[in-house]
């Protein structure tokens, strides 16, 4: 049994990063599923796709010639033994803008940048850059 699944999602993609994996695979949830689709969206990472029930394949992305990851930082905040929520106004910003945080609001989770615009608050998943 995992206590932490969102850590663990994010621990696979740092270490298939640090390996130099062009693909991953990671447990199902819902959760997982917003993130990953936030991660898509921004242009962290190549494609992910249902492979079964349980599992999501997710395809990283490089920088080549070199395969330089296009994730170098990614790390969870709010953890299950102590949260960490923020206001709209206190949103903190990460990498002076260049990077995002995903937040978990009541409207869905959502990249920083949307959280500000939309006024929205609530807990702070992560950090990537």
């Amino acid at each position: 049994m995992i206590t932490d699944p969102i850590a663990d999602c994010l621990t696979r993609i740092r270490n298939g990063c640090l390996a130099k994996k062009d693909i991953i695979y990671i447990q199902y949830s819902k959760v997982k599923k917003n993130i990953l689709k936030i991660l898509l969206e921004q242009g962290f990472i190549g494609n992910y796709k249902l492979k079964t029930k349980k599992i999501i394949k997710v395809y990283l992305k490089y920088i080549y010639p070199k395969k330089n990851s296009v994730i170098k930082y990614i790390k969870r905040i709010s953890k299950p033994s102590l949260r960490k929520y923020s206001s709209s106004k206190n949103l903190p910003r990460v990498l002076n803008g260049l990077g995002i945080a995903i937040i978990s609001t009541s409207k869905g989770i959502i990249t920083d940048k949307l959280a500000i615009k939309k006024k929205l608050g609530g807990e702070i998943i992560c950090y990537v850059y």
